[in-house]
């Protein structure tokens, strides 16, 4: 079973081809356990563009397995876990608790 705050590599569809993108997981175990999916927000290395109250640029990103810097952003989505291409890392504890700082505010609650 994949873990909260999984990075992953998870194949998107773009308007021509499908496109390798990096992704942290954002569902919980007890969700994993009683669903074939998994919820997924989008990374970003345009750093320029995550400035909103719900984006986050992670401080840990080598850690992560990232290979340039990278930001979280608010960009949430279900895939089948079979889309998932591989696990690269996780995010470190004082990012995940960004990360879920930031859903809170995205989601109202």
């Amino acid at each position: 079973m994949i873990a909260p705050g999984t990075v992953v590599l998870i194949d998107v569809m773009g308007a021509v081809l499908q496109k390798p993108r990096t992704a942290v997981v954002v569902s919980s175990d007890v969700y994993h356990a009683t669903r074939p999916d998994v919820i997924i927000a989008f990374l970003t290395t345009n750093l320029a563009a995550a400035t909103g109250p719900t984006d986050y640029v992670l401080q840990d990103w080598v850690a992560a397995g990232l290979h340039l810097p990278s930001a979280f952003r608010s960009f949430i989505s279900s895939r089948p876990t079979d889309e998932i291409i591989k696990e690269i890392g996780r995010v470190s504890d004082r990012d995940w608790q960004e990360i879920q700082a930031r859903l809170r505010i995205a989601l109202g609650l």
